[in-house]
């Protein structure tokens, strides 16, 4: 049967990273996505990670940097990052204001499969 979401759930997230799940484990148990609006402060960032799920991130304003073993990419508003499964990945806003973007992962995120590396550079969020 099909289903409304109305509000998400908010995730607790440190260093001021709002993360907003609409749909994925948390919210409605669904394992197969997951799909959160996210608000990153700037310079917020995250450990480098190797995810065993593919990541769409669409950016709304901002920057959003992803680091990966070959360089950088930037997106702005109206681009879109996708990063496979296996890669080794790192998300960040080097910008001076906030990155408002939206995340859609397959399989849905979960920090077991999200892969973190120990970062004592990184802030985790």
């Amino acid at each position: 049967m099909p289903q409304k979401i109305s509000e998400p759930t908010r995730i607790p997230a440190p260093c001021g990273k709002i993360i907003e799940e609409f749909v994925g484990r948390v919210q409605t148990d669904t394992a197969s996505v997951s799909v959160a609006h996210m608000i990153a402060p700037p310079g917020w960032s995250e450990e480098h990670q190797r995810p065993a799920f593919d990541e769409v991130t669409i950016v709304l304003r901002g920057t959003m940097r992803v680091d990966h073993d070959g360089g950088h990419l930037d997106a702005g508003p109206g681009e879109v990052l996708l990063c496979r499964a296996g890669e080794r990945v790192r998300y960040w806003n080097p910008g001076e204001s906030e990155s408002e973007y939206w995340a859609v992962c397959a399989p849905a995120f979960s920090l077991d499969l999200a892969g973190r590396e120990e970062d004592a550079q990184s802030q985790t969020g």
